[in-house]
This record gives C-alpha cells, sequence and structure tokens, in this order.
C-alpha cells in the first residue's frame, strides 16, 4: 500500500465518521429537544380526540375546548425533570397512583411506545 493509498482510507473514514455523526445529531438536538417532525406529531396525538385525547382533561397552550378536571400541561420540563417519569405518568399512571383517572394509553393500547415517546417530546416543549 502506498501513502496515498492509506491516507485515502483514513480521510473516508473520518468523512464517514462526521457523517454517521450529523445523521445522529439530526435525530435528537442539543439540550434533549426532540426535532421538530416528532414535536409535531406528538403535538397532533395530544391533541386529537381519538388517540392521546390530553384536552379531555388538560388544558394545553392553542389547544380548543379544554377540560378541567386535571392540571394544565405547562412547565413540563420543570414538573418531569426525568423525562422517563413523565413517560411512565402517560404510559400508565396508575402504577404511581391506583385510584387515577388517566387512562392507561400503553397498556389498553391506545397509544404505541413511539407515539407516547412523541407526545413526551411534545409535552417537554411546554
Amino acid at each position: 500500500m502506498t501513502k496515498v493509498t492509506v491516507f485515502r482510507g483514513r480521510l473516508r473514514t473520518r468523512i464517514l465518521g462526521g457523517v454517521a455523526i450529523l445523521v445522529l445529531a439530526g435525530a435528537a438536538l442539543p439540550n434533549g429537544v426532540a426535532a421538530s417532525d416528532t414535536v409535531a406529531k406528538g403535538k397532533a396525538l395530544a391533541f386529537d380526540r381519538s388517540k392521546g385525547n390530553c384536552l379531555a382533561c388538560h388544558a394545553i397552550a392553542d389547544g380548543e375546548l379544554p377540560g378541567t378536571i386535571a392540571p394544565p400541561l405547562i412547565n413540563m420540563r420543570e414538573r418531569y425533570p426525568n423525562a422517563a417519569d413523565l413517560r411512565a405518568q402517560i404510559a400508565d399512571a396508575s402504577v404511581r397512583n391506583p385510584r387515577t383517572t388517566m387512562p392507561p394509553f400503553a397498556r389498553h393500547r391506545i397509544l404505541t411506545d413511539g407515539e407516547i415517546d412523541a407526545i413526551v417530546d411534545y409535552l417537554y416543549t411546554l
């Protein structure tokens, strides 16, 4: 192998490594901020009366005809600093509070795991 061949091989490896980093960086932005398409999907699910239906019980910014039986969904990153806790609350709130009126979205297969993740990403923007 010549020095030129070795150099080209190393350059190709560095370029491909850089591309991989850029692709991964596009999936999740700094500080845990989700990509805008995931946030938009999460908002659509949260507002969808046949899926997340968060507005049935919670007030949400930009939401029409919000419910008043549950706390407003504001300052979610402060209320749930650990996204896994918020995800668990959405998936099945009865684990922490057996007397909750919040539907167990995961257990009853109302929402998929991916849909719950999208809603968490959206709620973290509030």
